[in-house]
Protein backbone atom coordinates (compact mmCIF):
# COMPACT_ATOMS: atom_id res chain seq x y z
CA UNK A 1 0.00 0.00 0.00
CA UNK A 2 1.57 3.38 -0.99
CA UNK A 3 1.91 5.91 1.55
CA UNK A 4 -0.02 8.31 0.21
CA UNK A 5 -3.31 6.21 0.02
CA UNK A 6 -2.40 5.56 3.86
CA UNK A 7 -2.28 9.33 4.42
CA UNK A 8 -5.71 9.66 3.13
CA UNK A 9 -6.97 6.80 4.87
CA UNK A 10 -5.70 8.48 8.31
CA UNK A 11 -7.26 12.15 7.54
CA UNK A 12 -10.57 10.52 6.45
CA UNK A 13 -10.96 8.65 10.12
CA UNK A 14 -9.82 12.12 12.07
CA UNK A 15 -12.84 13.41 9.85
CA UNK A 16 -15.06 10.89 11.24
CA UNK A 17 -13.82 11.58 14.47
CA UNK A 18 -14.71 14.97 13.86
CA UNK A 19 -17.83 14.88 13.15
CA UNK A 20 -19.36 12.32 15.38
CA UNK A 21 -17.57 14.52 18.54
CA UNK A 22 -19.82 17.68 16.79
CA UNK A 23 -22.81 15.70 16.69
CA UNK A 24 -22.58 14.85 20.46
CA UNK A 25 -22.25 18.13 21.67
CA UNK A 26 -24.50 20.54 18.97
CA UNK A 27 -27.16 17.44 19.00
CA UNK A 28 -29.47 17.02 15.31
CA UNK A 29 -31.56 19.42 13.80
CA UNK A 30 -34.35 18.78 11.56
CA UNK A 31 -36.69 20.64 9.21
CA UNK A 32 -36.76 24.57 9.32
CA UNK A 33 -35.24 26.81 11.97
CA UNK A 34 -35.85 30.83 12.17
CA UNK A 35 -32.08 32.45 11.86
CA UNK A 36 -31.08 33.53 15.00
CA UNK A 37 -31.65 37.30 16.12
CA UNK A 38 -29.34 39.79 16.10
CA UNK A 39 -28.35 41.29 19.80
CA UNK A 40 -29.16 44.59 19.18
CA UNK A 41 -32.65 43.86 18.14
CA UNK A 42 -33.65 41.88 21.13
CA UNK A 43 -35.81 44.47 23.81
CA UNK A 44 -35.45 43.89 26.94
CA UNK A 45 -38.95 43.28 29.13
CA UNK A 46 -40.03 46.09 30.95
CA UNK A 47 -41.53 44.85 34.66
CA UNK A 48 -44.69 46.20 35.51
CA UNK A 49 -45.42 48.18 38.71
CA UNK A 50 -49.21 47.40 38.72
CA UNK A 51 -50.99 44.37 38.56
CA UNK A 52 -53.73 44.01 35.66
CA UNK A 53 -57.64 43.64 37.11
CA UNK A 54 -59.63 42.01 34.61
CA UNK A 55 -62.96 43.38 34.43
CA UNK A 56 -62.85 46.51 36.16
CA UNK A 57 -65.11 48.94 37.99
CA UNK A 58 -68.99 48.25 37.33
CA UNK A 59 -70.05 51.70 35.11
CA UNK A 60 -73.83 50.99 36.16
CA UNK A 61 -72.54 51.60 39.46
CA UNK A 62 -69.90 54.35 39.50
CA UNK A 63 -71.45 57.04 37.28
CA UNK A 64 -73.95 57.28 39.99
CA UNK A 65 -72.24 57.13 42.62
CA UNK A 66 -67.97 57.36 44.13
CA UNK A 67 -66.39 54.04 43.37
CA UNK A 68 -65.36 52.42 46.95
CA UNK A 69 -68.28 54.24 49.20
CA UNK A 70 -70.80 52.37 51.64
CA UNK A 71 -73.66 53.20 49.11
CA UNK A 72 -71.53 51.52 45.81
CA UNK A 73 -71.00 48.77 48.01
CA UNK A 74 -74.57 48.26 48.38
CA UNK A 75 -75.32 48.59 45.02
CA UNK A 76 -72.53 45.99 43.74
CA UNK A 77 -74.40 43.48 46.65
CA UNK A 78 -77.79 44.69 45.36
CA UNK A 79 -76.55 42.80 41.45
CA UNK A 80 -75.27 40.27 43.23
CA UNK A 81 -78.49 39.37 45.37
CA UNK A 82 -80.42 39.71 42.01
CA UNK A 83 -78.06 40.23 39.06
CA UNK A 84 -80.55 41.51 36.19
CA UNK A 85 -81.06 44.59 38.80
CA UNK A 86 -79.86 47.93 37.08
CA UNK A 87 -78.76 51.31 38.93
CA UNK A 88 -79.57 52.95 35.46
CA UNK A 89 -82.77 51.18 34.72
CA UNK A 90 -84.05 51.72 38.53
CA UNK A 91 -83.34 55.69 38.20
CA UNK A 92 -85.23 55.50 34.89
CA UNK A 93 -88.62 54.12 36.83
CA UNK A 94 -88.07 56.42 39.86
CA UNK A 95 -88.50 59.15 37.75
CA UNK A 96 -91.37 58.12 36.22
CA UNK A 97 -92.63 57.23 40.00
CA UNK A 98 -91.74 60.27 41.19
CA UNK A 99 -94.24 62.43 38.65
CA UNK A 100 -97.26 59.94 38.79
CA UNK A 101 -97.22 60.06 42.66
CA UNK A 102 -96.18 63.74 43.20
CA UNK A 103 -99.49 64.31 40.82
CA UNK A 104 -101.49 62.12 42.34
CA UNK A 105 -100.84 63.31 45.90
CA UNK A 106 -101.58 66.93 44.71
CA UNK A 107 -104.73 66.09 43.31
CA UNK A 108 -105.85 64.24 46.30
CA UNK A 109 -106.18 60.87 44.12
CA UNK A 110 -104.16 58.90 46.67
CA UNK A 111 -105.74 55.19 45.14
CA UNK A 112 -104.22 54.81 41.92
CA UNK A 113 -100.43 55.02 43.98
CA UNK A 114 -101.58 53.32 46.91
CA UNK A 115 -99.04 49.82 45.94
CA UNK A 116 -96.05 52.43 45.46
CA UNK A 117 -96.58 53.94 48.91
CA UNK A 118 -95.31 51.54 52.22
CA UNK A 119 -97.89 51.72 55.36
CA UNK A 120 -96.62 55.37 56.72
CA UNK A 121 -96.02 56.97 53.63
CA UNK A 122 -99.62 56.17 52.98
CA UNK A 123 -100.73 57.36 56.18
CA UNK A 124 -98.93 60.53 56.03
CA UNK A 125 -100.50 61.32 52.33
CA UNK A 126 -104.07 60.58 53.45
CA UNK A 127 -103.43 62.56 56.57
CA UNK A 128 -102.66 65.55 53.94
CA UNK A 129 -105.32 65.46 51.78
CA UNK A 130 -107.73 65.00 54.87
CA UNK A 131 -106.76 67.95 56.21
CA UNK A 132 -106.80 70.03 53.01
CA UNK A 133 -110.22 68.97 51.90
CA UNK A 134 -111.44 70.23 55.77
CA UNK A 135 -109.87 73.40 54.71
CA UNK A 136 -111.93 73.56 51.74
CA UNK A 137 -108.87 73.67 49.55
CA UNK A 138 -108.18 71.97 46.27
CA UNK A 139 -104.78 71.99 44.44
CA UNK A 140 -104.47 72.32 40.42
CA UNK A 141 -100.87 71.09 39.98
CA UNK A 142 -99.71 70.34 36.01
CA UNK A 143 -96.17 68.61 36.17
CA UNK A 144 -93.47 70.61 33.90
CA UNK A 145 -90.33 68.56 33.55
CA UNK A 146 -87.24 66.91 36.01
CA UNK A 147 -84.30 69.62 36.23
CA UNK A 148 -82.36 67.29 38.54
CA UNK A 149 -82.34 63.65 39.44
CA UNK A 150 -79.34 62.15 41.58
CA UNK A 151 -78.68 59.03 43.22
CA UNK A 152 -78.08 60.23 46.90
CA UNK A 153 -78.00 57.20 49.11
CA UNK A 154 -77.61 53.09 49.28
CA UNK A 155 -77.84 50.57 51.59
CA UNK A 156 -78.31 46.54 51.54
CA UNK A 157 -79.37 44.44 54.63
CA UNK A 158 -77.98 41.21 53.40
CA UNK A 159 -79.83 39.34 56.27
CA UNK A 160 -83.28 40.26 55.05
CA UNK A 161 -81.93 40.77 51.21
CA UNK A 162 -83.48 44.44 52.11
CA UNK A 163 -82.59 47.29 49.34
CA UNK A 164 -83.47 50.67 50.28
CA UNK A 165 -82.11 53.58 47.44
CA UNK A 166 -82.50 57.78 48.40
CA UNK A 167 -82.72 59.67 45.54
CA UNK A 168 -82.59 63.39 45.20
CA UNK A 169 -85.04 64.82 42.84
CA UNK A 170 -85.72 68.66 41.61
CA UNK A 171 -88.81 69.10 39.45
CA UNK A 172 -90.62 71.58 38.18
CA UNK A 173 -94.42 72.27 38.12
CA UNK A 174 -97.17 74.87 37.93
CA UNK A 175 -99.43 74.72 41.89
CA UNK A 176 -102.31 76.30 42.18
CA UNK A 177 -104.41 76.11 45.76
CA UNK A 178 -107.96 77.40 45.51
CA UNK A 179 -110.11 78.25 48.35
CA UNK A 180 -113.82 77.23 48.83
CA UNK A 181 -115.20 80.00 46.66
CA UNK A 182 -112.49 79.42 43.70
CA UNK A 183 -109.69 82.36 44.90
CA UNK A 184 -106.49 81.52 44.26
CA UNK A 185 -104.68 81.59 48.11
CA UNK A 186 -101.29 79.88 47.14
CA UNK A 187 -99.28 79.90 43.86
CA UNK A 188 -99.77 81.20 40.09
CA UNK A 189 -101.20 79.36 37.05
CA UNK A 190 -98.20 81.20 35.05
CA UNK A 191 -95.59 80.34 37.65
CA UNK A 192 -93.11 77.60 37.38
CA UNK A 193 -92.75 75.92 41.12
CA UNK A 194 -89.24 74.23 41.88
CA UNK A 195 -90.13 71.19 44.32
CA UNK A 196 -86.96 69.70 45.42
CA UNK A 197 -87.66 65.97 47.31
CA UNK A 198 -85.49 63.18 48.47
CA UNK A 199 -87.09 60.24 48.55
CA UNK A 200 -86.50 56.66 49.49
CA UNK A 201 -88.03 53.75 47.58
CA UNK A 202 -87.43 50.23 49.41
CA UNK A 203 -87.94 46.66 47.69
CA UNK A 204 -86.50 42.63 48.80
CA UNK A 205 -84.16 41.85 46.12
CA UNK A 206 -84.26 38.65 44.25
CA UNK A 207 -88.66 38.22 45.00
CA UNK A 208 -90.74 37.75 42.14
CA UNK A 209 -92.46 41.32 42.21
CA UNK A 210 -90.68 44.21 40.54
CA UNK A 211 -92.35 47.28 42.45
CA UNK A 212 -90.19 49.31 44.82
CA UNK A 213 -92.19 51.22 47.59
CA UNK A 214 -92.11 54.58 48.43
CA UNK A 215 -90.93 54.40 52.21
CA UNK A 216 -89.67 57.92 53.32
CA UNK A 217 -89.93 61.57 51.98
CA UNK A 218 -87.78 64.82 52.98
CA UNK A 219 -86.29 67.54 51.24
Amino acid sequence: MSSSLIQLLVLAGIAIFLILKLRSVLGSRDGFEKPPIPLDEVKPRVKRDFEVIEGGPDRDIIDHVADGTDAAKALAAMKMAEPGFSVGTFLGGARSAYEMILMAFEKGELDRIRPFLSDDVEASFAEAIDQREKDGLTVEATFVGMKELVLHDATFDRDSAMAEISVRFVGEQTYVVRNKVGEIVEGSPKEIKRQRDVWTFARRMGVDDPNWQLVATGD
